[in-house]
C-alpha cells in the first residue's frame, strides 16, 4: 500500500503543480471559455495558480516522507474533496459548466476516498512494524 500511496501522491503533486504553473502563466487563457473575462478574473486565476502550485508541492513533499504522513494525506485529500464539493455547489446554483470542468468534478470527488483509505492502510502497516526503539527495550 505504501508504494501505491507514494506513487499516487507524487502523481497528484506533479499534476497539481503543473496545473498551477499553467494557470499562473496563462491566466484566463488556461480556462476554457473564459478568454474574454477581463483583468479581474485573470488576476484571480493567476493567484489561484500560485496557490495550486503550492498545493501540488505539498503533495510532493508528503510523498517524499518515510513513512508518508497519513494526517497530511488526509488534509490534502480533504481539501481536494472540498474543491469538488464547491464545483457541485456551483452546478446547483449556476448549472452545468464546460464538459471538462464536469470531468474534473468526478475526479475531485472520486480520488479523496481512495487517498483516505490508502493513508489509513499505510498508517496501520507502519504501526504494525517493529520499530528499532521497541526492539532495543526488549534486548537485555
Amino acid at each position: 500500500m505504501a508504494g501505491l500511496l507514494k506513487w499516487l501522491a507524487l502523481a497528484m503533486g506533479t499534476a497539481c503543480a503543473g496545473i498551477g504553473v499553467l494557470h499562473f502563466a496563462l491566466g484566463i487563457d488556461s480556462v476554457p471559455g473564459e478568454a474574454a473575462a477581463g483583468a479581474t478574473v485573470d488576476s484571480r486565476e493567476r493567484f489561484y495558480g500560485a496557490v495550486f502550485l503550492g498545493y501540488g508541492l505539498a503533495w510532493i513533499w508528503a510523498a517524499r516522507q518515510t513513512p508518508i504522513p497519513a494526517r497530511v494525506v488526509r488534509w490534502l485529500a480533504g481539501i481536494f474533496l472540498l474543491g469538488g464539493l464547491g464545483r457541485l455547489l456551483s452546478m446547483a446554483v449556476h448549472g452545468s459548466p464546460q464538459w471538462f470542468q464536469t470531468a474534473l468534478t468526478v475526479v475531485e470527488l472520486a480520488l479523496p476516498p481512495l487517498y483516505f483509505w490508502l493513508a489509513a492502510a499505510d498508517e496501520r502497516a507502519v504501526a504494525a512494524r517493529p520499530s528499532p526503539r521497541r526492539a532495543e527495550r526488549v534486548l537485555p
